[in-house]
């Protein structure tokens, strides 16, 4: 999903459509932060940040990188593997605050996973986990959140019915918005900046559901 032909090919598989409520340049070495409810919602995200011209290195589960060719695929384009529940957790927050230091920009998921539901409508993002607001902290990074909905419309619920979706979402192009919000400075303390991430996080998916035309919900966490 983080491929540049995937990310090019994006806009065949629905009706992608930007807002952004950033101002002037981005300071190198960014964080942005999105929800994530979809294993097509990376592509979907990227492609938006492409238009402006972004190319942040990704956070992404270290099963990605045991596929064949897609492996060395993201590690040559820089991506960080996520070895979620091990001993080599920490090692990622490590290696993405070098590529800060670096100048590059870094994009993570809050949430650490996808949501169990299957179901193609969008929901709020679920709790964050802390290591974004550790990331934060000890780099110093501004933080710029990322709401997106529409990409469960091209895959969601069980494998099949996820594959099912992308093969047909060319065919139904279901719309996708997906909205950039202001960039932040979080607090430092890491309970405060991780609920501050996640209701920046929040707001920008409330305005991306109401811009993909989404039906309206209740409930948050």
């Amino acid at each position: 999903m983080f491929s540049r032909t995937v990310i090019a090919l994006t806009p065949f598989f629905g009706r992608l459509t930007v807002t952004s409520e950033i101002k002037m340049r981005l300071p190198e070495g960014s964080i942005f932060v999105a929800n994530h409810d979809s294993l097509a919602d990376p592509a979907v995200v990227m492609a938006a940040l492409r238009s402006f011209d972004l190319k942040p290195v990704v956070l992404a589960t270290a099963g990605l990188w045991r596929i064949p060719l897609l492996g060395k695929a993201l590690s040559r384009e820089g991506h960080i593997p996520v070895h979620r529940g091990t001993a080599h957790a920490a090692l990622a927050l490590d290696a993405a605050a070098e590529a800060l230091a670096g100048g590059r920009h870094v994009l993570l998921y809050g949430e650490g996973g996808l949501p169990r539901r299957r179901d193609a409508a969008p929901t709020p993002p679920e709790p964050f986990r802390t290591g974004l607001a550790r990331l934060a902290r000890t780099t110093g990074a501004m933080v710029v959140p990322i709401g997106h909905a529409g990409a469960r419309r091209i895959a969601s619920g069980s494998p099949t019915k996820q594959l099912a979706g992308t093969l047909t979402a060319p065919i139904r192009r279901p719309r996708c918005h997906v909205h950039v919000g202001a960039p932040i400075r979080l607090p430092a303390e890491t309970d405060r900046g991780t609920r501050a991430a996640h209701q920046a996080v929040t707001a920008a998916w409330r305005t991306a559901v109401r811009a993909a035309g989404e039906p309206a919900l209740t409930g948050s966490h």
